[in-house]
């Protein structure tokens, strides 16, 4: 374990960026970049230029450890280059930020108002390379869609579970129920979401840490508990629909929570933009981000 990197983690002021769209959300974060599914014939050609796109991102100057903490990669990401480097080492090594990867391999059908994330049955294997390649953490995500105590609970015990397997590997978890800002009944579902993360988090064993990727709440400063708590290293919250404005006005209500976007982040940036332009309209995000971060 990287003590630099999780002293950084743990204490530093900025955000982490979601840069793990994968093979589901490829076309639409495409689209959104200003290209349309006639750029490419293949599904390899459009991981590539996917590709392209997040190295425009990690390659510009608005982009290091100054204010962007650390950035979670797509597995195919992370056995691919920036710039001559494989991409874990050229965002530590270059520019400073901590790099995560992406585990879960997406999402089980709804049942009692959640999605359980698909079973991994490579997960042991993929974080031997993770650590091979100097990952230093990882995120999963299952989806609570409503304040199902029996769902909620469920997806709390296996995203505890894989967790551990996640510690045990030498790897720092992000734990991931992310509650559907469409779910009617929000607010109590994030209330249970809170209760049963304390009750797990008190029952971890020896000093171990875990990272929180939460929905922002509907009521601000709702999870001020889980950033004190000892065994959280990071509480940090995904924009999960909102737009950059809204998830930045929301973000600066919960003191100690800081950003970890992805669609918020990318708003605004095409591929169609001349490098000078891309890095201006790229500097703006993060800047806003790290403010809303910092706030």
């Amino acid at each position: 374990m990287n003590q630099q990197q999780m002293d950084q983690i743990a204490s530093g002021k900025g955000f982490i960026a979601a840069l793990d769209q994968s093979g589901g959300s490829t076309p639409k974060a495409l689209k959104l970049y200003g290209l349309d599914e006639s750029a490419w014939q293949s599904e390899a050609q459009m991981f590539d230029l996917v590709h392209a796109m997040r190295a425009r991102i990690v390659q510009s100057p608005a982009f290091d450890g100054r204010r962007v903490l650390g950035a979670i990669l797509f597995e195919m990401t992370m056995d691919r280059e920036f710039d001559g480097l494989p991409a874990a080492d050229y965002l530590w090594q270059r520019k400073r930020v901590v790099p995560f990867l992406k585990v879960d391999k997406g999402l089980a059908d709804e049942a009692d108002g959640v999605q359980l994330m698909k079973p991994m049955p490579q997960l042991d294997s993929l974080l031997a390379r993770a650590v091979g390649k100097n990952i230093f953490g990882t995120k999963m995500r299952s989806v609570i869609h409503a304040a199902n105590a029996r769902g909620i609970a469920a997806a709390l015990d296996q995203q505890f579970a894989v967790g551990q397997q996640i510690l045990e590997a030498g790897l720092v978890p992000i734990l991931e129920p992310e509650v559907s800002i469409k779910a009617a009944d929000k607010p109590q579902a994030e209330s249970l979401l809170k209760a049963g993360f304390i009750e797990r988090l008190d029952a971890l064993p020896g000093d171990q840490k875990v990272m929180l990727k939460l929905t922002l709440p509907s009521v601000a400063g709702a999870y001020g508990d889980l950033v004190k708590h000892p065994r959280v290293l990071r509480v940090v919250a995904l924009s999960g629909g909102y737009s950059r404005d809204e998830s930045n006005a929301l973000l600066a209500q919960n003191p100690g929570v800081i950003a970890s976007f992805s669609r918020a982040l990318t708003e605004g940036l095409t591929a169609q933009q001349s490098d000078a332009e891309f890095n201006a309209a790229l500097d703006k995000a993060i800047e806003s981000i790290y403010q809303a971060s910092i706030a």
